[in-house]
Parts: C-alpha cells; structure tokens; sequence
C-alpha cells in the first residue's frame, strides 16, 4: 500500500523492507522516493562562478557498501560547466544507476564537497531530501541487498549496460519515522556499523594477503627474473597461444534470471570474482532464437572485455555450469591451442603482468565501465615455454601451492557471510522500528509530510521572475527610417 504525504502512520499491513508484513509503528509513514526527495535536481542552489573551485567525484570515488566517499579531486567550475556532468551538493544521495556499481552498493551522502558542490559521474542518480528524510537514513535505507536486488529487477538497458531507470526510483516507498527517531536510527546504525566493520576490516587485510600471496606464486613459476628467459622458452603473445577468440552478442533480456528450461546470457557480474558465477544472468525472451554456437561450455576460458578497471581482462575458468547460457557481449571465449594447457593460459592471463597490460590499454571515459578490444587481449607479452609438459608442470606447480593458500579462504569466507547477515538483521530492526525505542512526544512523520508538501505547494504558486527583455537592435541600413 502506497501512502500519499497526509497518510496517517502505523495504521495497517505494511511491507518490510526484507519482504514480510507488520505493522508501522505508530508515528511513522510510508512515502515514496518521489514524495521524499527531488531527484537528479539540474542545478545547485547557488551557481559556483568559473573561477571557483569544487569537488570532482568518479564513480570510484565512491566505496562500495560502506556510505563513504573521496571529494578530495578539485576542479575549476569554468573548466568542466559546459561538459556532461553530474551536479550535486553537501547532503545529497548518490545512488550509482548503472550495472555493477548499483548492485555493488555504490551509495553514498555527498560530504566534505569543496565549496559544498561538486561535478561527478553521469552514472550517478542524485537525491536532494526536501526535508522529511534524513540523508544518513535514507542511505543505510538503500544499502540494504533486498533494496538492490529489487532495483536490479528493474534495471533497463543492453546487458553490461543496464541502469536503474528513473521511474522505478521514484516509485520506491519507504518506511519514514517522526525527524527526531531518525537521528536516534542514524546514530544506532553507525555505533553497530562501526563494530562490523573493525571485524570486515580485519578479514580484508587477510583476504588481501591471500591475493598477494597467490600473485606473487604465479609470477615466480611464469615470469623469469630478470630479462634472460629459461633455454626452451621464448617471449610471444597470447594471441601466439590462441586459436580464436569468440565473442557473443546483445540482448535485449528479461529482469530475471533463466529458469532451467529457459536460454539465458550472463551478466558481467558472472566473470567479476576471479571465479564462474552460472547463477548471474539475465533470461531471453523465449520469441529471441539463441546462437548455440555461444552457448558456454565447461572448460572455457571467459574474459570480460568491457568492466571496471580492476576486473577488465580478467580470465575465469568455466568448471561445471548449467546448459542454455550464453556469451554476452561483454565477454570474450578463448580458445587455446590444442598443445596449450588450459590452466597455463588462465594463470598466464590472472598474473599481475598481463592484467597490468590490460588495465593500461583499457579504453573508455565511464568510471564504471571500462573495455579493451580482442586485438588488445592478443597482444598482451608473456614468457611462453616450448614445451607444453613445461607448461602443464608450471600450472600443476601452482594449482598445488594455491591450494594450499585457500585452505584458509572458508573461514575467512564464513566471516564475510557472517558480516553481511549482521549487516542485514541491524538494518531490517532499524527499518521495522525495532532498533530504537518510539517516543510518542515525537511529531508524527505524516504531520512533516504535510507541512512540506503545502510549503512546496506555496512555492510552486510564486511566478518566476523574468529577465528583461533586451531591446532589439536596429537592422543595418533603416537608422533613419521614417517612423
């Protein structure tokens, strides 16, 4: 049920956050986006002039999941008025629209701005409160993963490509308590945060150290020290260990994953962590004819040509896996040689040399998304043995080493998850009214609501002042002619 600005509160059947229904406590309201915030806003309040200085945000300024944001970038405002760029300021909502930033949790208030105003990425949806919505709340509000998910259900756009559309945006209803119970919320959200994330913070340094060990174990079995390479190996490309590369095609898909039966093509999602995920694509209309001939394999090598710069290039290897899915796109198979090993070639193409070969060549101007072409994948310079028993022995030498490493990855793993359900139950109690105790002296949400929506009502009735019209100048020749 949708309630308008004057609805009473805590009057019937809601829905939660987490997809249940209960009862709103008493006091507060459920408002959409659109009652609560001005969205994408064109302007400022006040115009910075072109000698001014402000802050530059890029799409990875921004950190995912945790609210924070970098505005140390500064730029002239001259410099960059005329270019397509996103304008916020101080205590806006910066809600990244495209895929995977969205659903990586790229969410965050605008703080700390030079000048309170700042230029960023056009990837970015901007929410200004008008007033009822507390700008922390309605941040922790769409970090929750059920708000995502949802939104990532409604995404449009080409796979690899896809945005949350404005109107969906807009039509997100909310759970709005009385203004004073949101800063006790606020307050209770950041105190636990702070405690989950001393925790998150020490398994990343781990994780971290784990990565960096698996790095360093592939460049001392690939890559010779120094410039002299071994007798039986030469320097090459990997377009030298290749047969061909395949690439898939664009769909216009369905906002839900494949079912069993169904034909479905993957998300750039699939090929992000270093590992397959089958289960991140979206469904074909059954009405499109699929190519087989794209149809992912087990064995295949998948590369993301067209991701973040930290994951553009990077190679997963396909293990088990659903039939009926398809390349995107966005992705790229490579196919080896007959005499090249498969697990050579994925820890060849994971290795700090070549992703750094890839990531320096990658082009594009999104933050979000950037991509390197096939003729750049091939021409990446690597160390190739002749020999491919050389090249099975270096793979096998490396999968025995990383296993070792990854015997600690499943606690790690299970802390992570333990993280993000705490993460999930502290903001579900903070949404349902169960985190912070109600005070009845509160002002009810609705009665804001309303007093906002008559001031708004009152400042639309003003009539906007003109600029005089400047006075049109006589055309050449008829100075004087008779009046």
């Amino acid at each position: 049920m949708t309630l308008g600005l004057g609805a009473e509160s805590g009057d019937g059947q809601e829905e939660l956050p987490g997809g249940g229904t209960g009862e709103l406590p008493r006091g507060w309201a459920r408002v959409t986006l659109a009652e609560l915030c001005d969205i994408n806003p064109r302007y400022f309040d006040e115009e910075p002039g072109d000698d001014d200085f402000i802050s530059q945000v890029p799409m990875a300024a921004v950190e995912a999941e945790t609210g924070r944001m970098d505005a140390s970038s500064q730029v002239r405002y001259g410099d960059f008025k005329q270019k397509s760029l996103t304008r916020f300021q101080e205590n806006d909502v910066l809600f990244a629209k495209i895929t995977p930033c969205m659903e990586n949790g790229k969410i965050a208030v605008a703080r700390g701005l030079l000048d309170g105003r700042a230029l960023g990425s056009t990837e970015f949806h901007v929410l200004r409160s008008f007033g009822a919505i507390l700008p922390e709340y309605l941040m922790h509000y769409l970090l929750q993963r059920d708000v995502r998910a949802n939104a990532e259900q409604n995404m449009s756009g080409a796979v690899g490509q896809r945005r949350v559309p404005r109107p969906y945006l807009e039509s997100i209803e909310i759970p709005v308590p009385p203004l004073a119970e949101q800063h006790r919320i606020v307050t209770e959200i950041e105190r636990q945060i702070s405690h989950i994330e001393a925790g998150e913070d020490a398994v990343n340094i781990a994780s971290k150290r784990m990565a960096n060990l698996v790095q360093a174990i592939r460049t001392d079995a690939l890559w010779p020290v120094g410039t002299v390479l071994p007798t039986d190996w030469s320097w090459g490309t990997v377009g030298d260990v290749l047969d061909d590369i395949e690439a898939g095609k664009s769909f216009t898909c369905l906002p839900r994953p494949a079912n069993r039966d169904e034909w479905g093509i993957i998300k750039v999602s699939a090929m992000t962590w270093g590992e397959f995920r089958p289960e991140e694509n979206k469904a074909i209309p059954p009405e499109r004819e699929p190519n087989p001939a794209h149809e992912i394999r087990s064995g295949d090598i998948l590369v993301s040509r067209a991701n973040t710069v930290d994951y553009v290039g990077a190679p997963v290897l396909v293990g088990a896996t659903r039939g009926r899915l398809l390349l995107s796109d966005k992705s790229l198979r490579l196919v080896p040689k007959r005499d090249v090993d498969v697990n050579w070639l994925v820890h060849m193409l994971a290795s700090p040399a070549v992703r750094a070969q890839y990531s320096e060549a990658a082009t594009g101007t999104s933050d979000s998304m950037r991509n390197i072409s096939q003729k750049v994948v091939r021409e990446a310079r690597i160390p190739i043995p002749e020999c491919d028993s050389t090249r099975k022995e270096i793979a096998e030498t490396i999968n025995s080493r990383i296993e070792l490493v990854e015997e600690f990855r499943t606690p790690l793993m299970e802390q992570v998850g333990h993280a993000r359900d705490l993460r999930a139950a502290l903001l579900n109690a903070a949404f349902t009214g169960i985190l912070v105790p109600q005070d009845p002296a509160n002002e009810h949400a609705s009665v804001l609501l309303d007093r906002i929506r008559a001031e708004r009502a009152t400042a639309r009735k003003v009539p906007r002042k003109r600029a005089a019209r400047k006075p049109r100048s006589t055309p050449p020749g008829q100075e004087e002619l008779p009046q």
